[in-house]
């Protein structure tokens, strides 16, 4: 495996390409794959042809930022009276069908978007809750219908809204949070995890006196699975001590001082702002948190009055992020296996429901299953990913995908492999003039193409290019030898070969790297 990105000294000023350090395929892919789940051919070319990464950067942000929750489907406000009907009229239809139904949707949503999306499963690893624990279809699609719309705005309004939702609501037991009877666990949660962190900055009072001041959410109107909304006779209607300072707080929105998250972002902003930005830069960057990085970030994130989307132009466009020790430092989650293969190899677009299926199963199996993370505390993530029985799967798995995509489009499959830009990739030929000794071009390109770093070491490339090779013989590589035929990406055998090659590639460690 290659190592984390504790020597990555490079700084938070703009990557500018030059002779020395170029834009590449290995810099975009790394791009995609981190912001987005990977790239297309297509994608691949244009942005080397650009060659400018910090518009790149500014076009994917902007692109996020304008595109709009998707549509919601007709039970996106159903009550569970209306659930258990659709449930008598056709007894397929319960309730793991329709969060089935909004999980799919994500994956889907993984593979056609870019980063709105891949902020969407971030935050749903931050703002943790449990479809399972909930139960109600409707709460998951208004859960991640939040999670789209802020995804990269205003994180103040995102901590405020996300506390009232009725997904976060039930599953923190802030729907039987009264004034009688304070419940302190999502007050306990708001700063452990989602603001502050572990022992920062505040104290177990703090804690107390935070659950009174959201006490009052707790009003169903006897309507099972319905709109839960504040109920002002039910709210602890008394002055709280919350950071050394007084007042009545409660939920009144930002615009009040006596507003609780107004008041958490008043006192508190540069530890909001520390902590939020080192789960970026884990998540984004490393596994290892360069402190003074983060640092900076948190300053443009206080400057930017908590809008998320100036952090990440700081980041992506940095050299500290193009960094080569930042590539290929980050174990690939269940759902960047999957996804971001299949979006390289251009299965299918838009994906079909049993390729969808598909994909849900298999992340699940191997520990990932979207709106049901395994606790409150989220899926931590790098080496979690993999383990004895994990590792199996995820090689099972990307060969399916493999399989599949080779079994049903064997004409589509070599399309492919003559439309990866190889004739971009490798400099000194174009796809189809090559021939004999210069596969080996072709197998490093494809091995840099699939790999963070391609293979480094001479030993495992020439183990991967003598896979390659063994479907024809020696002396079609030889082009100063008599031989009967050269060889060149026409042959009709070419397909096998790029299959035998994707095969090996699946089960290599640095596979297993993003």
């Amino acid at each position: 495996m290659i190592s984390d990105t504790s020597c990555n000294l490079a700084s938070l000023d703009p990557y500018v390409p030059s002779a020395e350090n170029p834009w590449n395929v290995s810099k975009i892919n790394h791009l995609y794959r981190r912001v987005a789940f990977g790239a297309t051919k297509t994608q691949v070319i244009d942005a080397l042809n650009q060659n400018n990464p910090s518009a790149l950067v500014d076009f994917l942000i902007d692109e996020a930022i304008a595109l709009v929750p998707g549509a919601a489907p007709e039970w996106a406000f159903w009550n569970r009276d209306q659930f258990e009907a659709a449930e008598m009229a056709n007894e397929d239809n319960d309730i793991n069908f329709y969060q089935d139904e909004g999980k799919r949707q994500m994956i889907y949503d993984f593979l056609q978007n870019g980063l709105r999306d891949r902020l969407t499963l971030f935050w749903s690893n931050h703002f943790v809750t449990e479809d399972q624990s909930y139960r109600s279809p409707a709460y998951q699609y208004q859960y991640y219908n939040l999670l789209q719309f802020h995804a990269l705005g205003d994180f103040r309004q995102f901590v405020y809204d996300i506390g009232i939702s009725s997904a976060m609501l039930v599953y923190l037991n802030g729907d039987e949070n009264t004034r009688d009877r304070p419940n302190e666990n999502y007050a306990r949660e708001l700063y452990e995890l989602f603001t502050l962190g572990v022992d920062n900055g505040y104290n177990e009072n703090d804690i107390i006196e935070t659950a009174k001041a959201i006490t009052g959410w707790v009003e169903t109107n006897d309507i099972p699975w319905g709109p839960i909304t504040f109920n002002p006779g039910q709210f602890s209607n008394d002055t709280k001590d919350i950071f050394g300072q007084t007042a009545n707080f409660g939920y009144y929105g930002l615009g009040s001082p006596d507003d609780v998250i107004a008041h958490l972002f008043t006192q508190r902003e540069t530890l909001v702002a520390n902590y939020i930005c080192g789960k970026l830069y884990t998540y984004f960057v490393s596994p290892t948190c360069n402190e003074g990085i983060v640092a900076e970030m948190a300053q443009t994130f206080i400057t930017n009055n908590f809008q998320i989307a100036p952090v990440l132009r700081q980041l992506f466009k940095s050299e500290h992020f193009f960094d080569q020790e930042a590539i290929g430092a980050i174990i690939k989650s269940p759902i960047d296996l999957f996804a971001t293969h299949f979006k390289q190899l251009n299965f299918e677009s838009p994906p079909t429901l049993a390729s969808l299926n598909s994909l849900l199963g298999r992340t699940t199996t191997i520990g990932q299953e979207v709106l049901n993370p395994i606790d409150v505390e989220g899926w931590q993530g790098d080496e979690d990913w993999i383990s004895p029985d994990y590792l199996i799967g995820r090689w099972e798995g990307v060969q399916n995908i493999i399989n599949t995509f080779y079994a049903q489009n064997q004409t589509q499959f070599g399309d492919f492999l003559n439309g990866l830009p190889i004739g971009t990739l490798a400099d000194g030929f174009v796809n189809n003039t090559l021939q004999g000794e210069q596969v080996n071009i072709v197998v490093k390109a494809i091995l840099d193409y699939f790999l963070p770093r391609g293979l480094e070491d001479q030993t495992l490339f020439d183990e991967a290019l003598a896979i390659f090779k063994e479907f024809y013989p020696e002396n079609y590589y030889e082009p100063d030898a008599v031989a009967p035929i050269l060889w060149t990406l026409d042959l009709s055998g070419v397909p096998d070969q790029f299959y035998a090659l994707l095969s090996h590639i699946d089960e290599l460690p640095e596979f297993q790297l993003k």
